[in-house]
């Protein structure tokens, strides 16, 4: 824990109907939050100051920097100056291996890929999904989506975050992470899943933000085989989900939703009843 707030009262002006007044509305706090690896800075992003643990480990787990739990034997969060230092120390041979490809990046909110130094590390491959066993109905999608809206509480406080959650179908929804960076809120999310000893085999991601390519590669590297949104995918983004073999399904408005790859997992009915 640090003792960063999470969001802080703004005062405002507010003029609504041609009626204006004083008023003060709840907005979050973004901060630098540094991912230090054997004591050298090896990211800093801008984030929330929540779940900083699961950050760490979801963090380094889709950079690739770890592959399970066990390699990380310890995450400590210090405070420097208007920061958070996340120190992470990994077992011996990872620590030699990252300082063997280690680079820096600076990644402000909304921008995952910042400081990636080469084409090749922006188009990485992932993991294929496609074997991934998983028949879901529309309530499935339906369920999760809601599920996701009504378990928010920053957002439900300051309309300004975003959220990442992980659905299990008969079992519902098993861990929730918000943050300014929809990036981060799937980093966060996935070290959560890690920590509670779940695969991402076993159910779906589904997120509060449009659909980029990090997000699918994200999606890939936890295991699951099925990434939801409320808004659209980009045309990269549905086409790193067919070559992963994972089903994007977005635009989710109560129970309506559009299937942009991998439809063969949702349960729809007959190509006449969606021709």
């Amino acid at each position: 824990m640090s003792g960063f707030r999470t969001t802080t009262v703004a005062q405002e002006i507010i003029r609504r109907n041609g009626v204006v007044r004083a008023g003060s509305r709840s907005v979050p706090e973004e901060v630098p939050i540094a991912f230090s690896y054997g004591g050298s800075t090896h990211a800093v992003m801008m984030g929330t100051p929540a779940d900083l643990e699961d950050f760490a480990i979801g963090f380094s787990l889709t950079e690739g920097i770890i592959t399970s739990m066990a390699e990380i034997e310890e995450v400590t969060v210090l405070e420097e100056g208007q920061g958070l230092d996340v120190q992470v120390r990994l077992a011996e041979n990872k620590e030699d291996a990252l300082r063997a490809r280690r680079r820096h990046m600076a990644g402000p909110v909304g921008c995952g890929l910042c400081g990636i130094e080469s084409i090749e590390q922006a188009m990485r491959v992932v993991p294929d999904v496609s074997h991934v066993q998983m028949t879901l109905t529309p309530e499935d999608i339906t369920a999760a989506m809601a599920a996701l809206n009504g378990a928010q509480p920053l957002h439900a406080e300051t309309h300004a975050v975003h959220g990442a959650g992980f659905f299990i179908p008969g079992e519902g929804l098993i861990a929730v992470r918000e943050d300014v960076g929809r990036h981060n809120a799937l980093d966060k999310l996935a070290g959560a899943v890690m920590r509670a000893g779940r695969e991402g085999s076993q159910g779906i991601v589904a997120v509060t933000s449009r659909i980029s390519v990090e997000m699918v590669q994200k999606t890939a590297i936890l295991g699951s085989s099925t990434l939801v949104a409320i808004s659209a995918p980009t045309a990269l983004a549905i086409r790193t989900a067919e070559e992963a073999g994972i089903t994007l399904v977005a635009l989710t408005r109560s129970e309506d939703f559009e299937i942009f790859a991998g439809a063969e997992r949702i349960a729809i009915g007959s190509a006449a009843d969606v021709a």
